[in-house]
């Protein structure tokens, strides 16, 4: 294949962009086999009291995944992206199974730096070929389809495990799905998903962006755009870490059942998933600054209203709004990432800030479950929203525009008037 033949673009390439939106698709549903169950199992087969003992597990998986992330991205352009992703889908074989069958806390604790590994290779490795494939137009659109599949799928699962667990028991029935998506994923990867390496070669020729000099720390903090982006990813996940592993737990203390709660868990990634449709789009036309700093301030205001709801209906509310809040900014940090790295640093530029990002998940679990161990699940929750809200303006006053001619959202423009504006 020459490089005439290399054409970038969401329509020249829809057929292996949709084939990666199905196999994230799976990854995503691996992660959708916990959201619900699996601080129940702790409690209820394990006898795991503390809050930091049952979070230990989102934990580890926070760690792999940042591992994993920062792997995937040092290394994609060497080993290859398909390479990578079929072994994120070995690590992903046995994660059902050890979750099915673990006889003690430990087994779970091991399924889950499996299960990061997984998602670290995985998911990466579908997010960093899509961006090759579409080039910079399509790149706001191609982030929220993906992320679309991947928590639209998490959500799914999650509600279905939860029925099964309701109807049939905690273990083994709703995991059986797991090794369904593990197998197909895996197939797929090997047989109908090809490498991308040619576009970026193509992409690397005409682009026009400056390389970094050092990828790590400009991702990090140095850059102005990478690192708010960065801090912006840690704290998202914080927040997400303790929806995943302590949400539960606090509508237990509110006498829901576990149906209902289960319900309450996979709102909140559906209308993640969903949303990312319409915000991902968004972010090809609107200031990326701007959807970042409005998706914080809206998961702040949602956690808020998990914090405060007297009434089912308004857990469910707050949930979709939490939902609605990270699908503005998910998608968006991929494709900001993206504008601001030069094509052969991207992978990198994405694997450290998925691995900032992924960190949060750990972060999370360590801070709430410490917090509401000694204060409380209420105070646990309200530091999770002093953290998002503080992460929304630092986005504000630090990070700029970088496509030119990009619409503005400034609701507050009189308010927080600044000189990146």
């Amino acid at each position: 294949m020459t490089d005439e033949t290399i054409r970038s673009g969401l329509k020249n390439n829809w057929q292996q962009f949709t084939l990666l939106v199905i196999i994230n698709a799976f990854v995503g549903g691996m992660v959708g086999l916990e959201r619900s169950i699996i601080p129940s199992i702790a409690e209820t087969e394990f006898n795991l009291s503390a809050k930091t003992a049952i979070l230990s597990f989102i934990v580890v998986f926070g760690i792999s995944k940042a591992i994993a992330n920062f792997i995937m991205g040092k290394f994609a352009n060497q080993i290859g992206r398909k390479r990578l992703l079929i072994i994120g889908w070995l690590f992903g074989l046995p994660v059902p199974l050890l979750l099915m069958y673990a006889p003690n806390w430990n087994w779970i604790i091991f399924a889950n730096v499996l299960l990061g590994i997984n998602q670290g290779f995985a998911w990466s490795a579908t997010v960093i070929m899509k961006i090759d494939l579409v080039g910079q137009k399509d790149r706001g659109l191609a982030m929220g389809i993906n992320e679309f599949a991947g928590y639209l799928s998490v959500g799914i699962v999650a509600f279905f495990t939860s029925w099964i667990a309701a109807e049939y028991g905690l273990r083994p029935y709703p995991f059986y799905i797991g090794i369904f998506m593990a197998i197909l994923g895996l197939l797929g990867s090997i047989f109908l998903i090809k490498d991308t390496h040619a576009h970026v070669a193509k992409e690397t020729i005409e682009s026009s962006i400056k390389a970094i000099k050092n990828i790590f720390w400009e991702t990090t903090w140095k850059h102005p755009n990478l690192g708010s982006i960065s801090q912006a990813g840690l704290i998202n996940n914080l927040n997400d870490g303790m929806v995943w592993g302590l949400l539960p737990l606090f509508l237990v203390t509110k006498n829901y059942s576990l149906e209902q709660i289960g319900i309450v868990a996979g709102i909140y990634p559906m209308v993640w998933g969903l949303g990312q449709l319409f915000t991902g789009k968004l972010g090809d036309h609107y200031c990326k600054k701007d959807l970042l700093f409005w998706g914080m301030l809206v998961q702040s205001l949602a956690l808020l209203g998990l914090l405060n709801a007297q009434q089912y209906w308004m857990d469910i509310a707050s949930a979709a709004l939490l939902g609605w809040g990270t699908a503005m900014v998910y998608p968006t940090f991929l494709s900001a990432i993206a504008d601001n790295t030069h094509p052969s640093q991207r992978a990198e530029s994405i694997g450290v800030f998925r691995m900032w990002r992924d960190l949060g998940y750990a972060v999370g679990a360590l801070l709430t479950g410490i917090i509401a161990d000694n204060f409380g699940m209420s105070a646990a929750l309200l530091s999770i929203l002093i953290l998002t809200l503080l992460s929304a303006f630092v986005i504000n006053f630090r990070m700029s525009c970088v496509v030119l001619n990009s619409k503005r959202i400034q609701p507050l423009r009189i308010l927080f008037k600044n000189k990146n504006a």
